[in-house]
């Protein structure tokens, strides 16, 4: 193995590893866009918009830093010949320097249906993380670090979990742990490197829908994180929907970013957004800020096309 002296990768590595730890050790990837993106987290969301739906998102973090977190997401949902039973497929890739997780995961939901307007949807999720980081591929400060002699390749890691979604026209509670099994990699190294394959998070979120006025409607959505060791993290957002085609909003992270999004709506079916965050610690003198992009499908019924347009 060939080591090279590079203090300015060797810093950022540092500043990296420093920055994830400012943000509460949160393993599983953030999406500002998390209430378009609810299935990644929740498997009881597939079935909600009752149709056969796809949904792509990018988010590139830290904009300008090398080896700063890449998240990508493809999901989609069907609902069976049964309306009351929904699949859902999540395909998965996160990387964060030399780290790469890609994931995998099927999605099954039961919907308790209370009234007219409201039901209730049960979900399971079951899949795996193939968990990939060469150690030998790292530029060190300091040659023949013992830290660094191992590698951890295609990592094959199991996972479940839970989920359950309220959905009401006016407003939607979810609560779900996407990742109930708490799993550790180990590998036989000169110090037994070992990393957290997957931490247990558990995720409230909700929202609520306001009409102001016969064009202009209203949307507050919050998501609340939690996980071992760490501090809660809330985010909260506020979204206007203008002539039923545009979302305009704004969003908070505390300890962590501020940002702004929009998403334009083609026909009920085609709906593409965006969003930027911006550091509120200290982070933000070494980045040019946070970006994604989503986008989502929708093939509807004929009796879908004439409703109204899907809101959560």
């Amino acid at each position: 193995m060939k080591f090279k002296l590079n203090i300015k990768k060797g810093l950022g590595i540092l500043v990296l590893v420093i920055a994830a730890n400012a943000s509460f050790a949160q393993q599983d990837p953030m999406y500002t866009q998390y209430f378009f993106n609810t299935q990644t987290i929740n498997p009881a969301y597939a079935g909600s918009w009752e149709s056969l739906g796809f949904m792509a998102l990018a988010r590139h973090q830290w904009t300008g830093w090398e080896g700063a977190p890449r998240t990508y997401t493809f999901s989609m949902q069907a609902p069976m010949n049964n309306d009351r039973v929904a699949l859902g497929l999540n395909v998965i890739s996160d990387n964060v320097f030399k780290e790469k997780r890609f994931g995998l995961w099927g999605d099954y939901s039961y919907k308790v249906v209370f009234d007219d307007a409201t039901n209730l949807r049960m979900g399971l999720k079951a899949g795996f993380t193939n968990y990939s980081n060469n150690l030998l591929e790292y530029d060190l400060i300091t040659g023949n670090d013992p830290l660094f002699q191992g590698d951890l390749v295609n990592k094959f890691v199991p996972n479940f979990g839970v989920g359950l979604f309220l959905q009401n026209p006016k407003y939607y509670v979810g609560l779900s742990v996407p990742k109930l099994l708490h799993n550790e990699i180990t590998e036989d190294n000169p110090n037994n490197f070992s990393v957290q394959a997957d931490i247990r998070h558990y995720f409230l979120e909700g929202g609520m829908l306001f009409n102001l006025s016969e064009s202009l409607k209203f949307k507050p959505t919050f998501m609340t994180k939690l996980t071992q060791n760490a501090p809660v993290q809330l985010d909260l957002t506020a979204n206007f929907l203008l002539m039923e085609k545009l979302w305009l909003g704004a969003m908070f992270r505390t300890s962590d970013a501020y940002g702004f999004i929009a998403q334009w709506i083609f026909d009920n079916d085609l709906r593409v957004g965006y969003s930027i965050d911006f550091s509120t610690t200290n982070m933000q003198n070494y980045h040019s800020g946070t970006h994604e992009i989503m986008v989502s499908y929708e093939l509807r019924t004929l009796k879908k096309l004439v409703t109204s347009p899907r809101y959560f």
